[in-house]
C-alpha cells in the first residue's frame, strides 16, 4: 500500500463517519434547539430538562438509521477488501 492509497483510505473512513454520525447528531441539534426555544418561551431554566428528550430523540433516531447504516459500512467494507 502507497501512501497515497493510505491517506484515500483515511479520507473516505473520516468522510463516512462524519455522514453516518450526521442523522443522530442533527436530531440531537433539532431537538435541543426546541427545548431551547421552549424554555425561552416558557421562562422555565431547568438544565436537566433537556436530557431526556435529547436522549430518547437520539435513541430513536439511532433505531430508525441503522439498516441504513450497515448499509453503508457493509458497502465500505466491500469496497475496502475488493481493492476497489
Amino acid at each position: 500500500m502507497n501512501l497515497d492509497l493510505a491517506v484515500e483510505v483515511v479520507r473516505e473512513s473520516l468522510m463516512l463517519m462524519l455522514i453516518l454520525s450526521a442523522p443522530v447528531l442533527a436530531a440531537a441539534l433539532v431537538i435541543g434547539l426546541a427545548i431551547s426555544v421552549f424554555q425561552a418561551v416558557t421562562q422555565i431554566q431547568e438544565q436537566t430538562l433537556t436530557f431526556v428528550p435529547k436522549i430518547i430523540g437520539m435513541g430513536v433516531v439511532a433505531i430508525l438509521v441503522t439498516p441504513w447504516v450497515a448499509t453503508q459500512i457493509i458497502e465500505f467494507a466491500r469496497r475496502m477488501f475488493s481493492g476497489q
